[in-house]
């Protein structure tokens, strides 16, 4: 990893983190793109790990608020989507991964400008968990299908309680991956280069938390996530 790889891809992991404290995703969707240009074999690992963290300090700053009986049943869900994740990081070679991770950031964003909100009910949580862990697993991009099921929730209870899916999600993913033998030294080492970038994000986030305006905000993050997935996907092609 070069100078400028390392400090394009702190910068990005230090937005991310902001905007996962903020609205409850964006690390995974921010960063993914961006890691798989830089070098590929930083995904899904490096930024799960990544992800973990700030996900605990969110659950530890909106402690109490999360729904757990809501977060249990997304969970259930979550592990056939880990496995099926686990099994396509393992079977499919690194451009179609990227390609992948394209085209999740791009079909989150959809979803998300379509303004769909379905019922909360336990079987769409369910399938929302199964969604979410199939693709977290496979491109570290699992937020999209809990931010629109859970959208109704206030903004402190959605942190919570997305934090506290994600976190134990993540390690689940980890598990899995660990298991297919996807999680090599290279990207650990790189993942405790990063972390302090991680840690700024998320101390940064509490002074700015009031000048941040939500909706704002989430629609710069879904522009820079864009901007990332087109860039992958030209990058396979040229």
């Amino acid at each position: 990893m070069t100078g400028p790889e390392f400090a394009l891809l702190s910068a990005t992991v230090v937005v991310g983190a902001l905007l996962q404290v903020s609205v409850g995703f964006g690390l995974g969707m921010i960063a993914a793109p961006v890691f798989s240009l830089v070098d590929p074999s930083l995904t899904p690992s490096v930024v799960l790990v990544l992800a973990a963290g700030v996900t605990a300090a969110v659950l530890v700053r909106e402690r109490g608020r999360a729904d757990l009986r809501g977060c249990g049943w997304a969970l259930a869900g979550r592990v056939p989507g880990v496995l099926a994740g686990a099994l396509l990081v393992a079977v499919l070679p690194a451009r179609h991964l990227a390609l992948l991770v394209a085209g999740m950031v791009l079909a989150g964003v959809a979803v998300s400008l379509a303004g769909f909100v379905p019922r909360q009910r336990r079987g769409t949580v369910l399938v929302a968990g199964m969604a979410s862990g199939l693709m977290g697993t496979a491109t570290s991009i699992g937020g999209p299908p809990m931010a629109m099921v859970w959208q109704r929730l206030s903004g402190p209870e959605l942190r919570a309680t997305m934090s506290a899916f994600f976190l134990v999600g993540s390690l689940m993913s980890l598990a899995a991956l660990g298991s297919a033998g996807a999680v090599g030294a290279g990207a650990l080492r790189s993942t405790v280069l990063l972390a302090p970038a991680a840690a700024a994000g998320v101390l940064l986030a509490r002074p700015l938390a009031r000048r941040l305006e939500v909706r704002r905000t989430r629609a710069v993050a879904m522009v820079l996530a864009v901007a990332g997935a087109s860039v992958l996907v030209l990058r396979q092609f040229v």
